[in-house]
């Protein structure tokens, strides 16, 4: 499945007229919709549900927040600290939250998916890293070809960091770049060298790992197209299964470390457009597929196999290839999404403490889908994921109507068709290349929660799809 060329710049009209705020649909309905009405309780209930399915696997994310220094771009959950002892609670404390999620998962242990997170989980020590997993797979098994992955920052992350975890079974690893360029560096305060990055993914690959990505961020401080050129250039030449290129979320009325950047110097809309157009290119020449709106992979990685087979899906960690339907969010902020509910940990450390000291699941909100949701859901994911949906599959899968039962979300899509960014049929509906671009705003139209409470809203929320 070949992806359709995207020009340089769209149309100045198009960005202005779609360059507003909107989610990126890791989930549906967005997290903005969590409330402190759903409990512990609550989720007791749903892992009680998902227990019986006995052999499905499950995906798990595990969040290790601990980072040295902050970059001023995150928009990451991070606790900040030098003193790596002072971590060393939070460690006994995640081994604890495991201890109380297995006893209500007696009979349901294996595990398709497992990916550490962060902050940034290398900040741990080796022999701090080998103890937590230890534990976790004292309950947890990984099925064969189980993907094992973890997140990792090249300037912290030594030799026997990726070998301890190789011994483990772990096969993919993530590295955080963002740009190579010394400027946008300093201006984010992410200094790391061509190097120390390329050391790493050398290192993956001498113990086994079978898949490594790089992330790459569009948006930032001073990135010029030249610039950025030379960064994909870089990340061609290592050789990266997977790239991510993600939109800067310029939010800082909610990260409050992006108010430390001059916002004079972010790039303006057309240049972010450019920028990316620009990566987007050379990947493809590069023999990448082009995965949703904002990944790229070799023929033969797993995320290029599963959009050729429509397998792939989206989750609090991005485009994933995920084998079951249920994940566990383990630690600080993690998300779980279980038989029908999200449910997210607490934030706050201090309180992430008190539950687990006291042996209650740690959590602080979440939300229960309805039937609608689901539907919704699965419609957002199929074009956020694959660009497209088969409509007849959808009323036959669902027994609805289509146009019947989404008549008002097909209304608001025709002025994007109108406007060249879908092509819709009895059959499918399907983002056109530029379309690709703005398929954030495309998802939109089928969002009820989006046009219900937040669309027209002053108080900003959600970062720009542009």
């Amino acid at each position: 499945m070949s992806a359709s060329p995207i020009s340089r710049r769209a149309t100045a009209e198009l960005i202005v007229r779609y360059d507003r705020p909107g989610p990126r649909y890791t989930s549906y309905p967005t997290a903005v919709e969590f409330h402190e009405g759903f409990t512990a309780d609550d989720y007791e209930r749903h892992l009680a549900a998902a227990d019986p399915l006995g052999d499905a696997p499950l995906s798990v994310y595990v969040h290790l927040p601990f980072c040295e220094e902050r970059c001023t771009f995150c928009g990451c959950h991070v606790i900040i600290s030098p003193h790596k002892e002072k971590a060393r609670p939070y460690l006994e404390m995640l081994e604890r939250e495991i201890d109380l999620v297995a006893a209500r998962l007696p009979h349901r242990r294996k595990v398709a998916q497992l990916h550490l997170g962060g902050g940034t989980p290398t900040y741990q020590s080796p022999a701090e890293l080998t103890r937590l997993l230890r534990h976790f797979f004292s309950y947890f098994t990984p099925i064969e070809g189980a993907e094992l992955a973890v997140e990792v920052d090249p300037r912290v992350t030594t030799d026997e960091h990726i070998d301890a975890l190789a011994a483990l079974g772990f096969n993919r690893i993530s590295l955080g770049v963002q740009d190579f360029t010394r400027e946008v560096q300093v201006a984010i305060n992410r200094v790391q060298s061509i190097d120390e990055t390329r050391r790493v993914v050398e290192r993956a690959r001498a113990r086994g790992y079978t898949g490594t990505n790089i992330d790459l961020i569009y948006g930032l401080p001073l990135q010029t197209p030249d610039t950025f050129e030379k960064t994909v250039e870089e990340v061609i030449a290592m050789g990266a299964d997977r790239v991510a290129v993600y939109s800067f979320a310029f939010v800082p009325w909610i990260r409050g470390n992006q108010r430390k950047l001059i916002e004079d110097q972010l790039p303006s809309r057309d240049t972010k457009v450019e920028l990316f157009s620009l990566a987007r290119e050379r990947f493809l020449k590069a023999g990448y597929e082009a995965i949703g709106m904002d990944h790229f992979a070799k023929p033969d990685d797993e995320l290029a196999r599963a959009r050729r087979e429509r397998r792939l899906r989206r989750n609090f960690q991005g485009y994933t290839v995920i084998p079951g339907d249920d994940v566990l969010g383990l630690g600080i902020s993690a998300i779980g999404d279980v038989r029908g509910c999200y449910a997210q940990n607490y934030k706050k450390l201090s309180q992430y403490r008190e539950a687990i000291a006291a042996g209650r699941l740690p959590i602080e909100r979440g939300f229960v889908r309805s039937t609608d949701d689901d539907l919704r859901r699965e419609i957002i994911h199929e074009l956020m994921c694959n660009f497209r949906l088969d409509i007849p599959a959808f009323e036959k899968a669902h027994g609805v109507r289509f146009a019947e039962t989404f008549a008002e979300d097909l209304r608001r899509l025709a002025e994007h068709e109108a406007e060249g960014l879908v092509t819709v049929t009895p059959e499918r509906i399907e983002a056109t290349p530029t379309g690709e671009l703005f398929v954030r705003n495309v998802a939109m139209c089928f969002d009820r929660y989006w046009r219900e409470k937040h669309e027209g809203s002053d108080k900003p929320i959600f970062s720009r799809t542009v």
